[in-house]
């Protein structure tokens, strides 16, 4: 088991700790559970999929990186197809406020990038700020994602978000969580394939500047993240900071970052080059380098 559960996995109950303990020592754990998992683990506890998740978020808010704060948010979200996948609040020491990400975006992101293509749920330990509605107001669910708070009744998006602008007011058909694929021709070494194989699922719709990063850790692992673009601009999330999502979520160091390539298209109206470079410097990253994007 990852240390970073160990005091979130002493507080649980004897059934859960039972019932968790095989998945969460695997080597392989990536702090997401399939629908087999998940029936099994209801099926030991007799939690329902509400209680369950409620029970889980000290876990996902035991991968918080906040050395900014010391505040750890943490979100389970429930994909369509029936897996859940941790989310948790992120922060970079050197870097500017704005290369934080939030809790709900890490749980959407970490979802996506796993390919779940749309999402039922979820569940969060803190209400969403402001910032977060406005994220997963890009989701392809709208307005009907269904929140759960703590001590509080369940409610909808539509409900924390009331008059709510987003891709649909912009005519946007392809929305985030939707497949996607603009077809850039991959090339080079492994590391800029993916780079440009995320580049090819990102969501851009309002600058078309699409984009992807892949990172090599030093312990060999490759974590490849897409941009996220938002109707109200802001709230868009960097392909670096996708790409940390999935590293943090499997348990990897952002400290421990060897390589980074990032494809975009040159020329575009949008460029997460200097950003990029900046965070990964304050990540203790110097071999960083760009790759543009072409169509066959």
């Amino acid at each position: 088991m990852h240390p970073r559960f160990h005091t979130a996995f002493a507080a649980l109950t004897p059934e859960l700790q039972a019932a968790l303990r095989p998945l969460l020592t695997a080597h392989d754990f990536s702090a997401s559970f399939n629908p087999q998992q998940l029936a099994a683990i209801k099926q030991q506890t007799a939690l329902d999929d509400d209680a369950l998740a409620f029970a889980l978020l000290p876990l996902a808010a035991a991968c918080a990186v906040a050395p900014l704060s010391s505040f750890n948010v943490g979100a389970v979200a429930r994909g369509q197809s029936g897996s859940w996948y941790f989310g948790a609040n992120m922060e970079f020491v050197a870097a500017t406020m704005q290369q934080t990400v939030h809790a709900e975006q890490s749980a959407v992101t970490h979802a996506w990038l796993k390919g779940e293509t749309a999402l039922a749920a979820i569940t969060v330990n803190y209400s969403p700020c402001g910032h977060c509605r406005q994220f997963m107001n890009e989701l392809n669910s709208g307005t009907a994602l269904r929140i759960y708070l703590p001590e509080r009744e369940p409610a909808t998006l539509g409900d924390y978000l009331p008059y709510a602008f987003g891709p649909r007011d912009l005519a946007i058909e392809t929305l985030l969580l939707d497949p996607v694929d603009h077809g850039y021709i991959c090339h080079g070494d492994t590391l800029e394939q993916q780079a440009i194989a995320a580049a090819s699922h990102s969501h851009a719709p309002y600058s078309q500047a699409h984009s992807g990063v892949a990172l090599e850790t030093r312990s060999g692992n490759i974590f490849a993240g897409r941009y996220a673009e938002n109707a109200a601009f802001n709230p868009s999330l960097p392909p670096l900071q996708a790409a940390l999502v999935l590293l943090n979520m499997h348990g990897d160091d952002c400290k421990q970052i060897k390589r980074a390539v990032l494809a975009e298209s040159t020329g575009a109206k949008l460029t997460q080059h200097q950003a990029t470079a900046a965070t990964l410097k304050a990540l203790g990253c110097d071999d960083f380098r760009s790759i543009s994007l072409q169509r066959a």
